[in-house]
C-alpha cells in the first residue's frame, strides 16, 4: 500500500508540474482602425472606454477588454470628446461637436443622448462635476457661442448647469464665463461651505467690439446657481479682486490665479489659498527665491492631502522651473528643488508614488546656466525624496545589469546614478512610474551622470519605494502592474514584437509569452487599481496582421489561467514604506501587508486597494508648523500681528494670558506627544501684544467611525441592525440608545433578516465563515457555507414559509481570478446551515416552490439551470439555453418545465415563468397555481411585451394595475396605466402619460391599508416633453381604484396663514412621488393610521424642484390637504400617529419638529450645537414607538456618521383609552374615507376605521388594533364600473371604444364557472373587482344568455416589470412587492457615499431583469445585498489619475492640476 500511495504521490506531482509548466496566459485581439484618444476603465469596474477620435466613435468593453462594441445609441463619427464621472464610475459622458451629446448610467452598457442649447467650449474639460455623492448628477456644462457673421463675428463662453446628469433641460448658470466649478469638487476638499456654492470666472463687461479686458475677469460665486444670488468674492482685497485668471480645486485647497493690477506692479500672479471658501490668504513665496509668478509660468503639480507644491518657472528662455512645498494650510512655501525640468506645455518631470506618503520621484537640469544662457542641450539627472519634497537624492543604481553583469561605473560616486524618463516624455498611459502595488515601482532610463535618450534606455525596478534598484529588462519597455504587483508585465518599446515578458516573483525572474500577433507597442494598461490580472496592450499591427485596413489591435492578456492559488495569510508579509533615514512622515511609519516575492500564488483582491497601516512616532520639529496667524520667519514662527483673544481676557493691558506658542500640529500629523517634543504647548504673554477680544423629550448620540449603507430592525422587535461602509456590523437592542459592534474581526459584505422568521437574522462575510441569530441578536453563532457568497447580482440565501430551518444558499466557485469555470452553485440545508447539500451547478437561480399563498410542494425546489454547464458562467449568452427545473423531494426527482426562460417569480399565490420564444425572438408569460400546469397570459393586441416596457404596480384589491411605457428615449419615459379584470387575464386603460423614471419605477403608490385609493404623476405637457426634454409633472388622486383621477385641491393657506400665490383653476397641489425616491421603501402612508399621509410638494400649475417645495400633511386619505412646514422634509410617524416627526432635508439641522396632534401644531426640539445633515428618520416597523433614530453625518466629517436618538417617551404618561360601551368618552373615533367623498359607499361598501381623536394627547402604544368595521354593502353605481378592454373614458367621462380596436368577446365559460345561471355580454363597462356593491345599475352587464352548464378556467396573475427593448428582442420582468407594515415609513434617503441604498426589508425580491442577449435570465435581489456583490468590488478607490494636467484655461494655461478628484 505505500509503495502505491508513493507511487500515486509522485504521479501527482508529476501531473501537476506539468500542469504549472504549460500553464500560459490568455490573449485575444481586437483591430482598431486608429490608435485611442482615450482608453480608461471605469473605477473599480472591468467596463472600458476606448476613443477613436479620428474616426469620432467610442468603443466599450465589459469585459475589461477582451471584446469591444461601439457604444449603443450613438452615432458612428459623433464622438468628439469623452469624460468619465471622477465621483460616480457609473457614469460618462460624450460630447460632440455640435449640441447633441450622449451619456450613460451604466458604465457604457447603453447611452442616453440629450441636446445642449450650444457646442461645447474648446477647453480641456468642458464638464465638471460634484463630488459629493449625493450630487453625483450636478454637472456643469461650458460652451462656446457666437454672434455676428465674418470679421464681426464675437465668440464667448456660456455655462450651463443640470442637476439631473442633463436627463433635464439644463439651464443657464453664467455668460461670459472661462470656468465654473463646484466649490465641491474634491473629496479631499472638505469644508462646510453651502451644498450648491458654485465658483465662475467671468467678465463683469465686455470691451469694444465684444471683446474682453483682464480688469474685467472676476471671481464670482453663488448658492442658488446664480439665480438671485451672484456675488463677488474679494479675497479679503476688496476692489483689487479682479484680473482673475484662473480658479481651482486642487486636493483640500481651493486657489485662485490673479494677475497683480494695482499701480506700480510688473504683473506678476498672485495665489490666493483657502481651506473653508470663507478666509482667503495670499500664498507667500520666498522673498529669497528668484521665482516670480507669471502669466503661463507656473503648474500646481500633484499635491498630497496636507500641503500644495507648485513649480514656477524660473528661466525666461527655457522650460526650467523651480518647485515649492507649502504649509498645511498652503499659504506659505518654501523651495523644495531648484531647477526643475518642464517643458513648453507646463508639465513638469514631478511624480509622487502612489500610496506611500512623502516619496516622489523629480528630475532636474544639470546645466540649467547653459541651456538658458546659449540654448544647449539639457542634461537631465533623477533625483528622490522620501520627506515630501523637503530633502533630495539620487537614485543609487544597480551594480549589475539584467544579465547579471557589473555596470561599467561605481554606484557609490555621485556620477554614476540612476536617471528615469519622467512626465515631460510620456510612454505610456496613466501614471509614469508607480502603482497601487505597494513599494513597487518602475522606470526607463539609464545609468551614468545624466539621463540618456529614451530609445538608448533600459528598464529598471525597484520593490522598496525607491531606495534600491535592479535593471530587469535590457532596452525601452512598456510596463505595467496587475494584482498588487504579483504580476508584472513588459513589452518592448522600440520595435515591433510579437511577444512580451512576464514576472510573477517582483521581478526576479521573467517569462516569455507569445501573442502571436505582430506590433509596435503604443499602450500598456489596466484597471485603475492594478489589482486584476487582466493587460490591455495597444499598438500598431504589422503590415501581414492588417485586416480590412485597421491597422492597430488591442490585445487581451489574461493572467488568471496561470494556475497559481490564491495567496494565503502565511504569502504575506508587512513592507514599510520609506527610507531607514526617513521612516517616519506626518507623525508616523507606514507599513502595507505584501505579498511575499516568492509566493507562488495570487492576491485576487480585485479593486481593493492595499491598506497602509500606521505606527505613531515620537513627535519631533518636523511633525510642528507655524500656528493660524504666525508665519516662518527663517526657522522660527512669528506672529502676522495682535493674536486674537477671547472677549474675557485680558481686563487690564499689564496682565499676563496663555496664548500660542506659534506652532502647532501640523494637521493629520499622528505622532505621539507624550514621547516626544511638545512645541504647541501654550505660553504665558503679556496682554499688551493680544488683539482685543471684541425637559421633556431627551437624546442620545453615537458616532460611527463610517457612513452607514445598511440598516433594519427585527420585525416587531427594538433590536436594530446597521453595517457601515467599513464593513463592520453595529446593533443595538435598545432603539439606538447604546450600540456594539458585532465580531470586530469579520468583514460582513450584508446582512439578512429572514423573510418568515421574526427574530433570525444572517450576517454575511466575504468568506465561508458566516453568523446568525435566533434570538433577535441576543447571540450570534457562526455557520460555514458550501461556498462563497456570489457576486453575480442573485440573492445569497432563499428562506422556507414555513420551516425556518429550512435554507437555500447560492454561491459561486471557479471565480478566483475569473477562471475559465466560474459558475453558480445552489446548496439547500435542513438544519439552518449545518450540513449542505448540493442542488445544481450552473444554476442561476433556485428557491422553494412554496410561498405564503403559493400551496405547492413545500420539499419542491426550482431552478434556472445552464443546459450546457461548463465554461465561465459570466459568459453566458442565449446560445446556452436556461432550463427552468422542478425537483421535488429536495430536488431529487427532477421534471424539466420549460426548455428556455429568462427567469420565475412567485407573487401572491402564483407562478410566474417568463419564457422565451426563440422563433419569435419574444416573450411569453406562463402563470402556474400549483407549480405544473400553466397557462398564458393575454395583452391588447398593441402592447404585446416584446413592443413595449411594462411594469406591474403593486395591488391589493384582485386586480393588476399595468404601466405600458408609451414614450421612450431619445423623449423622457411616461406611459399609460392598465387595470386588469378580475381573473387578469386582459386590461382597460386607467390612466395616460403617467410618468415613469430610467428603471422602470413609476409614480404610482397605493395607502397602505385603505383600498382604492392611489396617487400618480401625470406628464402634463406630453407634445412638448419630446423636444424640450423636460417633463410637467402634476398629481393625480383615485378613490375608486382608478375608475376615475382628480387632480388634488390644494390647501386654502400655507402654513403661514397666508393665501398661495397660484390661485385659479389650473392650481393645485402637487407632489413628489416614488420615482425621485432613494428608498424605494419609503411611503406616503402609514400602517398604523388610516388615512394619514405626508408628502413633500408644492401648490401650482405642475411640480417644482424638491428643494423648492414644503411640506404636507392629509388625515383624511388625501380628500384635503395643509402645508405643515415650509421646505422639504424627512418624515415619520410613530406610536401610531401620535407623534410626529420631521427633520429638514434641505441641509445640515440641529433640531427636529414634533407634533402630537398629528400636524396641527408643531413643536421645535434641538438635539447639536453643530448642524447634522440627517439622511433617515427611523423608529420599529410597527410605528408603536415614539423613539426616532435620526441617522446622518456632520457635514465636516461626511465619511463617518452618526445616530442620535432623539426620545419623545415623557412627553406624556397617559396612556390612550378605548371603550367599545362608551365610545363617546374614549380617546378614539371612528372615521370612513368616504366622509369627504360625495359617495359614502367605496367599493360597494361603507368602511369605518378606528383611529386615535386628533386632539387626544396620549400613548397609543402596543395597544391592539381594533380592526374596521364594514357598516353595509352599497347598490351598485357608476363609481363602481370602470372601462372595459379597449375602451377609454371621453371627455364627458363616458367609456367608448379606442379607434381602430374592436370589442373584447364574451366568456361564457368564466361567467359560469360558479353556477351562475347566466351569462352577459359585454358592454363598454366591467365592474371594479374588488366592489361588493349589490344590485342597483348594473352597466357591465348586456343581453344574458343561459349558462351551458360548463365550468371555466380563468387564470389570475401577476407581473412586475416587463421591458423588452426592441434592439435586443429580450425579456424583461421585474417582479416587485411590499409587503403591508413591514414598508411602512416615508423617508426620503439621498444614497450614501458609496451609492449603495439604505435598506432594511428582509425580503428576498424575486426579480425579471431587463438584459441584452448575452445576459438574458433572470436576477433576484435582496435590499439587504449592497449592489448584489461583495462591498470589495463596490468601495471607492483613488484611481490611478497619472499626471493628465489640463489647464483650467487653454488659452492662458496658468493653473494646471491633476484630474478633480
Amino acid at each position: 500500500m505505500a509503495l502505491h500511495h508513493r507511487a500515486a504521490l509522485l504521479l501527482w506531482a508529476i501531473a501537476w508540474l506539468f500542469t504549472v509548466a504549460v500553464a500560459q496566459p490568455q490573449s485575444s485581439i481586437t483591430p482598431f482602425d486608429n490608435l485611442p484618444a482615450r482608453l480608461f476603465f471605469f473605477d473599480d469596474s472591468p467596463a472600458a472606454i476606448y476613443h477613436d477620435v479620428v474616426k469620432s466613435i467610442v468603443y466599450v468593453s465589459t469585459d475589461e477588454g477582451k471584446t469591444w462594441s461601439p457604444a449603443d445609441g450613438v452615432p458612428e463619427g459623433k464622438a468628439a470628446m469623452v469624460i468619465e464621472h471622477p465621483f460616480d464610475n457609473r457614469v460618462a459622458f460624450i460630447l460632440s461637436r455640435g449640441t447633441k451629446h450622449y451619456r450613460t448610467l451604466d458604465r457604457g452598457k447603453t447611452w442616453q443622448s440629450f441636446e445642449m442649447p450650444i457646442q461645447p467650449a474648446l477647453v480641456g474639460k468642458p464638464l465638471s462635476f460634484h463630488a459629493d455623492t449625493d450630487k453625483w448628477n450636478y454637472v456643469l456644462y461650458q460652451g462656446t457661442t457666437c454672434s455676428g457673421s465674418g470679421w464681426k463675428t464675437v465668440c464667448y463662453d456660456e455655462t450651463y448647469y443640470t442637476k439631473d446628469a442633463f436627463g433635464d433641460d439644463a439651464r443657464l448658470l453664467m455668460s461670459d464665463t472661462s470656468r465654473c466649478q463646484f466649490a465641491h469638487s474634491s473629496k479631499d476638499f472638505k469644508h462646510e461651505a453651502h451644498q450648491d456654492l458654485i465658483y465662475c470666472v467671468a467678465f463683469e463687461n465686455s470691451g469694444s467690439g465684444g471683446g474682453h479686458t483682464l480688469s474685467s475677469s472676476r471671481l464670482y460665486y453663488s448658492t442658488d446657481f446664480f439665480e438671485t444670488e451672484k456675488k463677488v468674492e474679494d479675497l479679503g482685497i476688496g476692489r483689487n479682486a479682479r484680473g482673475v485668471v484662473a480658479f481651482a480645486i486642487v486636493s483640500k485647497f481651493a486657489v485662485v490665479a490673479l494677475k497683480d493690477l494695482s499701480e506700480g506692479s510688473a504683473g506678476d500672479m498672485l495665489l490666493y489659498v483657502s481651506e473653508d471658501t470663507k478666509n482667503w490668504a495670499q500664498a507667500r513665496f520666498p522673498h529669497s527665491s528668484s521665482a516670480r509668478l507669471r502669466e503661463n509660468a507656473y503648474t500646481i503639480v500633484e499635491s498630497t492631502t496636507h500641503s500644495l507644491a507648485v513649480d514656477v518657472l524660473s528661466h525666461d528662455k527655457s522650460a526650467i522651473g523651480t518647485l515649492f512645498v507649502s504649509n498645511s494650510n498652503g499659504t506659505y512655501f518654501v523651495e523644495s528643488l531648484k531647477d526643475t525640468n518642464r517643458n513648453e506645455m507646463g508639465y513638469v518631470d514631478f511624480e509622487t508614488i502612489y500610496g506611500v506618503e512623502g516619496v516622489g520621484l523629480a528630475n532636474i537640469v544639470a546645466n540649467a546656466k547653459e541651456v538658458e544662457g546659449r540654448q544647449a542641450r539639457k542634461q537631465l539627472q533623477t533625483r528622490i525624496t522620501f520627506d515630501d519634497g523637503r530633502t533630495w537624492a539620487r537614485l543609487k543604481p544597480p551594480s549589475t545589469n539584467e544579465k547579471g553583469d557589473r555596470i561599467s561605473c561605481n554606484p557609490n560616486n555621485e556620477d554614476c546614478s540612476l536617471h528615469l524618463h519622467s512626465v515631460t516624455l510620456p510612454h505610456n498611459f496613466g501614471r509614469v512610474f508607480s502603482s497601487p502595488a505597494p513599494g513597487l515601482i518602475m522606470g526607463v532610463g539609464s545609468i551614468g551622470q545624466y539621463l540618456a535618450p529614451y530609445d538608448e534606455s533600459d528598464t529598471f525596478l525597484s520593490t522598496d519605494g525607491g531606495i534600491t534598484w535592479r535593471m530587469v529588462q535590457e532596452g525601452a519597455h512598456k510596463y505595467e502592474f496587475g494584482d498588487q504587483g504579483s504580476i508584472l508585465v513588459a513589452v518592448d518599446d522600440e520595435e515591433g514584437v510579437d511577444f512580451l515578458n512576464y514576472s510573477t516573483d517582483f521581478g526576479k525572474t521573467w517569462r516569455t509569452f507569445n501573442f502571436g500577433t505582430r506590433m509596435r507597442a503604443r499602450i500598456l494598461t489596466t484597471v485603475a487599481d492594478s489589482t486584476s490580472q487582466k493587460f490591455l496592450l495597444v499598438g500598431q499591427l504589422a503590415k501581414k496582421d492588417q485586416k480590412d485596413g485597421r491597422r492597430f489591435g488591442v490585445v487581451f492578456l489574461d493572467f488568471a489561467t496561470l494556475d497559481r492559488p490564491k495567496c494565503r495569510e502565511e504569502d504575506f508579509e508587512p513592507w514599510y514604506a520609506r527610507s531607514s533615514t526617513h521612516e517616519c512622515l506626518m507623525g508616523h511609519k507606514q507599513s502595507y501587508k505584501r505579498r511575499k516575492p516568492d509566493a507562488n500564488c495570487y492576491v485576487g483582491q480585485k479593486f481593493l486597494d492595499p491598506v497602509a497601516h500606521e505606527e505613531p512616532c515620537p513627535c519631533t520639529d518636523e511633525d510642528y508648523e507655524c500656528d493660524y496667524n504666525f508665519v516662518r520667519d527663517g526657522d522660527k514662527c512669528v506672529p502676522v500681528g495682535p493674536e486674537p483673544i477671547p472677549a474675557d481676557v485680558c481686563q487690564d493691558p499689564s496682565d499676563e494670558y496663555y496664548g500660542s506658542s506659534g506652532y502647532r500640529l501640523i494637521p493629520g500629523d499622528t505622532c505621539d506627544r507624550e514621547r516626544g517634543v511638545k512645541k504647541d504647548e501654550r505660553v504665558k504673554k503679556s496682554c499688551s501684544n493680544a488683539q482685543p477680544a471684541e425637559g421633556q423629550v431627551i437624546h442620545q448620540t453615537f458616532d460611527f467611525p463610517s457612513p452607514v449603507v445598511q440598516f433594519a430592525y427585527f420585525r416587531k422587535s427594538t433590536v436594530i441592525l446597521v453595517r457601515l461602509a467599513d464593513n463592520s456590523v453595529w446593533q443595538s437592542p435598545n432603539e439606538g440608545y447604546t450600540w456594539n459592534r458585532l465580531q470586530p474581526q469579520q468583514t460582513f459584505v450584508a446582512f439578512y433578516h429572514h423573510k418568515f422568521s421574526d427574530d433570525r437574522a444572517y450576517l454575511i462575510t466575504n468568506s465561508k465563515q458566516h453568523y446568525y441569530t435566533s434570538d433577535t441578536g441576543k447571540t450570534w453563532k457562526e455557520f460555514t457555507s458550501p461556498t462563497l457568497p456570489n457576486t453575480f447580482g442573485l440573492p445569497v440565501l432563499h428562506f422556507h414559509p414555513q420551516n425556518s430551518d429550512y435554507m437555500i444558499w447560492t454561491g459561486q466557485d471557479g471565480c478566483e481570478g475569473f477562471g475559465e469555470s466560474c459558475h453558480m452553485e445552489s446548496h439547500y440545508s435542513l438544519n439552518n446551515g449545518e450540513r449542505w447539500q448540493l442542488i445544481d451547478k450552473y444554476v442561476r437561480n433556485c428557491a422553494w416552490a412554496r410561498d405564503e399563498e403559493l400551496r405547492v410542494d413545500p420539499n419542491q425546489i426550482l431552478c434556472e439551470s445552464y443546459k450546457i454547464k461548463q465554461g465561465n458562467q459570466h459568459f453566458f449568452g442565449l446560445e446556452n439555453p436556461l432550463e427552468l427545473i422542478a425537483g421535488t423531494q429536495f430536488y431529487d426527482n427532477r421534471v424539466k418545465l420549460f426548455d428556455h426562460v429568462v427567469g420565475f417569480a412567485k407573487f401572491s399565490e402564483y407562478l410566474i415563468v417568463a419564457e422565451y420564444q426563440a422563433s419569435r425572438q419574444s416573450l411569453d408569460i406562463q402563470v402556474s397555481l400549483d407549480g405544473r400546469h400553466f397557462a398564458p397570459g393575454e395583452f391588447p393586441p398593441s402592447m404585446r411585451p416584446d413592443q413595449h416596457a411594462y411594469t406591474i404596480l403593486e395591488s391589493s384589491t384582485k386586480s393588476i394595475f399595468l404601466h405600458v411605457t408609451t414614450s421612450e428615449p431619445p423623449a423622457p419615459y411616461w406611459g399609460n396605466i392598465l387595470k386588469s379584470n378580475s381573473n387578469g387575464t386582459y386590461f382597460g386603460l386607467s390612466l395616460d402619460n403617467v410618468n415613469r423614471n430610467d428603471d422602470g419605477y413609476v409614480d404610482f403608490e397605493k395607502m397602505i391599508n385603505l383600498d382604492g385609493i392611489a396617487l400618480v404623476n401625470i406628464v402634463s405637457n406630453p407634445n412638448e416633453a419630446p423636444l424640450t426634454g423636460r417633463k410637467l409633472l402634476q398629481t393625480r388622486i383615485t378613490h375608486n381604484d382608478g375608475g376615475s383621477w382628480r387632480p388634488i385641491m390644494p390647501p386654502k393657506q400655507d402654513s403661514h396663514g397666508n393665501k398661495y400665490s397660484c390661485d385659479t383653476a389650473k392650481c393645485a397641489l402637487h407632489i413628489h412621488g416614488y420615482t425621485e425616491r432613494y428608498d424605494v421603501r419609503a411611503t406616503f402612508s402609514t400602517p398604523s393610521v388610516p388615512g394619514l399621509l405626508m408628502a413633500v410638494g408644492n401648490v401650482g400649475e405642475s411640480l417644482e424642484r424638491y428643494e423648492d417645495s414644503d411640506t404636507f400633511l392629509s388625515r383624511d386619505a388625501g380628500f384635503t390637504w395643509e402645508e405643515v412646514h415650509k421646505d422639504a422634509h424627512l418624515w415619520e410617524f410613530g406610536d401610531s400617529g401620535s407623534i410626529l416627526i420631521m427633520a429638514n432635508d434641505e441641509g445640515p439641522t440641529d433640531h427636529v419638529m414634533f407634533s402630537t396632534d398629528e400636524g396641527l401644531t408643531w413643536r421645535e426640539y434641538k438635539f447639536t450645537d453643530e448642524p447634522v445633515r440627517v439622511k433617515a428618520i427611523v423608529t420599529v416597523p410597527e410605528d408603536t414607538s415614539r423613539k426616532f433614530i435620526l441617522l446622518g453625518y456632520y457635514p465636516r466629517s461626511k465619511n463617518t456618521a452618526v445616530a442620535i436618538q432623539v426620545d419623545f417617551s415623557a412627553l406624556t404618561k397617559t396612556k390612550c383609552r378605548y371603550d367599545p360601551d362608551d365610545p363617546a368618552h374614549d380617546d378614539f373615533e371612528l372615521w370612513s374615507p368616504s366622509e369627504e367623498r360625495e359617495e359614502q359607499c367605496l367599493f360597494g361598501r361603507q368602511t369605518l376605521y378606528h383611529r386615535r381623536k386628533r386632539d387626544a394627547n396620549c400613548i397609543v402604544g402596543d395597544s391592539p388594533k381594533v380592526e374596521e368595521k364594514v357598516v353595509r354593502n352599497c347598490e351598485c353605481t357608476e363609481r363602481d364600473f370602470e372601462c372595459e378592454w379597449n375602451y377609454i373614458r371621453d371627455a364627458n367621462g363616458d367609456c367608448v371604444l379606442m379607434p381602430g380596436q374592436k370589442p373584447h368577446e364574451a366568456d361564457p365559460v368564466a361567467q359560469c364557472r360558479n353556477g351562475e345561471d347566466y351569462w352577459y355580454e359585454l358592454t363598454p363597462y366591467r365592474k371594479v373587482p374588488i366592489s361588493t356593491c349589490e344590485g342597483g345599475k348594473r352597466l357591465d352587464r348586456g343581453a344574458a344568455h343561459p349558462c351551458p352548464g360548463l365550468r371555466g378556467h380563468g387564470v389570475f396573475f401577476w407581473l412586475m416589470m416587463l421591458l423588452i427593448p426592441v434592439s435586443f428582442a429580450a425579456l424583461v420582468g421585474y417582479w416587485y412587492y411590499r409587503r403591508g407594515g413591514y414598508t411602512r415609513g416615508a423617508i426620503r434617503l439621498p444614497g450614501a457615499e458609496s451609492g449603495s441604498r439604505f435598506s432594511g426589508s428582509s425580503g428576498v425580491l424575486d426579480t425579471l431583469a431587463s438584459v441584452p442577449w448575452f445576459l438574458i435570465g433572470i436576477a433576484g435581489i435582496a435590499y439587504e445585498w449592497v449592489a448584489e456583490k461583495f462591498d470589495y468590488l463596490a468601495i471607492q478607490f483613488r484611481g490611478r489619475g497619472g499626471y493628465r494636467n489640463l489647464p483650467v484655461d487653454e488659452d492662458a494655461q496658468i493653473l494646471r492640476f491633476e484630474d478633480e478628484e
